[in-house]
């Protein structure tokens, strides 16, 4: 039998008590870090960099479900998502900011779970954590995270600066995370009704993963140097496909032509979409949350990355007038429907 897990309530060590705790083995990496946790705000010195901040907010029941999101990967991916953000715009991320607010079903052995996944992502990224807050709450866990990262002025990528002709990419795949979490939705069903029930999760690991430990991607953002590329737009793909294509061809003024063969899923995603009669492209287009991402470039790098296994050309841009349309493996366009991901549905 395994000794009984360790529960400390959170009010025996208080709100400093925990800020200590949590906070205790904090090294600062980045040069720009120049003072962190212990004062009334954080010290960062940029030189001549642009930079680059984003907020995120996690709210238990909306964003996660306790029932089956270890802490520690919750910890991890709210670091994960931030950052991704960071890496759409082609910076680098350098800290975060991260708040909470938690209730009294939460001990101090719980916090500290979900600290340990914050920390590994932070190490990980080489990202230093320089402050933020703990409150009370009568709900459950928020977290809200603040990422803080830098570029130099020419490097800067924006939703705006697709033009027509542009190739259309993205990395990886889609669709996985959505299909992961369906999984898990439905797992959790059978264990409401019968918690005697073991989770039929076998065979789909790529898939778990892509929804409760998502990795951002800061490999394509260091391949974009190797190559000597720089994308005309980007953005990471959070609330599915079609919504995040919407939002460059409204920020460029151009249209598009995505092409629904062309867009990448992997094999555990399309068998989990037959299993429970899901189209697998409508996973794709409209399920979100694979932190991937999409960005434009001038055909002119076609040659630069035709062969590179990260990087699918999935369509090109249009004239804004030709509309966003999907074309079938018909060859018919339809119109693109941006339905975006709503969490907790």
């Amino acid at each position: 039998m395994s000794k009984e897990t360790k529960h400390t309530s959170i009010s025996t060590l208080g709100e400093f008590g925990l800020i200590d705790r949590l906070t205790k083995n904090i090294q600062l990496k980045n040069d720009s870090s120049v003072l962190g946790v212990g004062d009334d705000a954080a010290v960062l010195d940029y030189k001549n960099k642009q930079i680059v901040v984003t907020s995120d907010l996690l709210t238990e029941g909306i964003h996660f479900n306790l029932m089956y999101v270890p802490l520690k990967h919750l910890g991890y991916k709210s670091v994960a998502v931030n950052l991704s953000d960071i890496y759409a715009m082609n910076a680098t991320p350098k800290q975060i900011t991260i708040s909470i607010a938690i209730s009294s079903k939460f001990s101090v052995e719980a916090i500290d779970e979900l600290y340990e996944g914050i920390y590994l992502a932070c190490e990980k990224y080489g990202v230093d954590l320089v402050g933020g807050d703990t409150t009370s709450s009568l709900t459950g866990l928020t977290i809200s995270i603040t990422a803080i990262g830098e570029a130099d002025k020419a490097d800067i990528v924006k939703r705006s600066g697709a033009k027509p002709n542009d190739l259309l990419c993205v990395s990886g795949d889609l669709g996985g995370a959505y299909m992961g979490l369906q999984l898990l939705e439905r797992e959790n069903e059978v264990f409401k009704v019968n918690e005697n029930m073991q989770p039929q999760l076998a065979g789909y690991d790529y898939i778990l993963e892509r929804q409760l430990k998502p990795e951002p991607r800061a490999d394509i953002i260091a391949a974009f140097k190797k190559l000597g590329i720089k994308p005309t737009s980007m953005i990471d793909i959070s609330d599915g496909l079609s919504s995040e294509i919407m939002h460059l061809c409204k920020n460029s003024g151009v249209g598009c032509s995505l092409f629904e063969d062309k867009v990448p899923m992997d094999l555990q995603t399309k068998q989990m979409a037959e299993e429970l009669n899901i189209n697998p492209l409508v996973a794709a287009l409209n399920g979100g949350e694979d932190y991937e991402l999409l960005f434009t470039l001038p055909l002119d790098d076609y040659e630069k990355i035709k062969n590179d296994p990260d990087f699918t050309i999935i369509g090109h841009m249009t004239e804004a007038s030709e509309g966003v349309n999907l074309i079938t493996t018909g060859g018919s366009a339809i119109p693109l429907q941006a339905q975006g991901w709503n969490h907790g549905k």
